[in-house]
């Protein structure tokens, strides 16, 4: 997967899960037998930060729970779903690695393997082609238990919906028409990604489509010279599953243009690798993959610009467990910075509140609205409580 969800997510706060896709250096798999029980499969799907999290039960282990990555070429799912429902080449830990590429540009080996189906409602999903993966990491910083991430070639077969505002996916056969109204780009690759044009300025650039990635837009700015309104700035370091790396953030002086519509002034992250559209753009759309035909249709009620809001923050990433949050990064001159927070912290309560009942949902909806917040960091045996401010560190 290139750069998609599966870059497991070491920090939160301001620091968003910047994309997990790994890709395989090989062709895309193909994606197995596809059926489909009814012309129209509607599954209802719950939005956490900007991911769509799906939620399905086929046998008496489940519900299972898959995020969708369209900027993934491969499919993930954890150990125990590839040992619960082996296919042809069954899992094993001495199953053939994969050489995948992160979003930092480093490699990283999963084992292979197969599964002998996966079933999202009425679509049946058969011998399936799978990179093996454990989800801890990701589960923990969504609050969520997570069995595997749905790579973008798993739907070939079908016109896949992604309907943020309506807070559900779609699957159909498909069609000469596109599902929804809206504005139609076509997209052109060998390796079946979905790289479109965006226009930003004057200047036209190729951006992947990347529902695993939390960002609004990560944006290569090598040859564009862009400006900025505010920053950019250090946004401490996000996690990916070959590593660590910095995040700067900036708020762009112009707008950028996805197809017929406009985000005014869009707060973006700056990237060595290609440029990206996250899911806190493709949250304001209902976002419609045709690969038979190499087109996605965006559609929003409205045409009017897209604001975005400031990005607000204590300055604090954390890699998460159930029992406590690792201060991962502090962001210099933030107010965790002068609060004497320092990278290695451990936080066990925030708001006198065990971390483990802050999933990503309710800790974003704290940070956008409150002034401060407590931390209760371990010392020794003791907690000890530190206030932090929480400011606009991109306005």
């Amino acid at each position: 997967m290139r750069r998609a969800l599966v870059q497991v997510m070491i920090v939160a706060g301001i620091l968003l899960l910047a994309g997990c896709s790994l890709m395989p250096r090989r062709r895309p798999p193909e994606p197995g037998r596809t059926t489909l029980g009814s012309p129209l499969v509607i599954l209802p799907a719950q939005l956490i930060g900007n991911y769509l999290l799906l939620e399905t039960k086929w046998d008496r282990h489940g519900p299972y729970r898959f995020l969708i990555d369209t900027g993934s070429s491969v499919t993930l799912v954890t150990p125990a779903l590839a040992l619960r429902h082996p296919g042809r080449e069954p899992f094993s830990p001495a199953a053939t690695r994969v050489r995948v590429t992160g979003a930092d540009g480093t490699v990283k080996e999963l084992p292979r393997g197969s599964l002998r189906r996966i079933e999202l409602g009425e679509a049946k999903f058969e011998d399936l082609e799978v990179l093996v993966y454990d989800c801890a990491p990701l589960s923990a910083h969504l609050g969520v238990k997570i069995d595997g991430v749905l790579g973008f070639p798993l739907f070939r077969d079908t016109v896949l919906t992604l309907d943020y505002p309506g807070g559900r996916v779609i699957l159909q056969a498909a069609s000469d028409r596109p599902l929804l109204p809206g504005s139609v780009i076509e997209f052109d690759d060998t390796l079946k990604t979905p790289v479109i044009p965006v226009q930003i300025g004057d200047r036209s650039v190729v951006a992947l489509i990347d529902s695993g990635s939390d960002a609004l837009f990560s944006l290569n700015p090598v040859g564009l010279e862009p400006l900025f309104s505010a920053g950019p700035t250090e946004g401490g370091t996000v996690g990916t599953l070959g590593g660590q790396r910095t995040r700067r953030v900036g708020r762009l002086a112009g707008s950028l243009g996805l197809g017929a519509y406009t985000f005014r002034e869009p707060m973006v992250d700056l990237s060595d690798e290609l440029s990206a559209i996250g899911g806190g753009m493709l949250r304001h759309f209902s976002v419609s993959f045709d690969q038979k035909r190499d087109r996605v249709t965006f559609f929003r009620d409205e045409r009017t610009p897209i604001p975005t809001p400031a990005l607000r923050s204590p300055g604090l990433g954390f890699s998460k467990t159930p029992a406590y949050w690792r201060v991962a990064a502090v962001v210099p001159q933030s107010p965790a910075a002068a609060a004497g927070v320092q990278t290695g912290d451990l936080v066990t309560r925030i708001n006198g509140e065990p971390v483990a009942k802050w999933d990503l949902r309710r800790y974003e909806q704290l940070i956008a609205t409150a002034p401060e917040i407590v931390l209760a960091f371990l010392n020794g045996t003791a907690e000890t409580e530190k206030r932090v401010g929480v400011f606009e560190l991109v306005p």
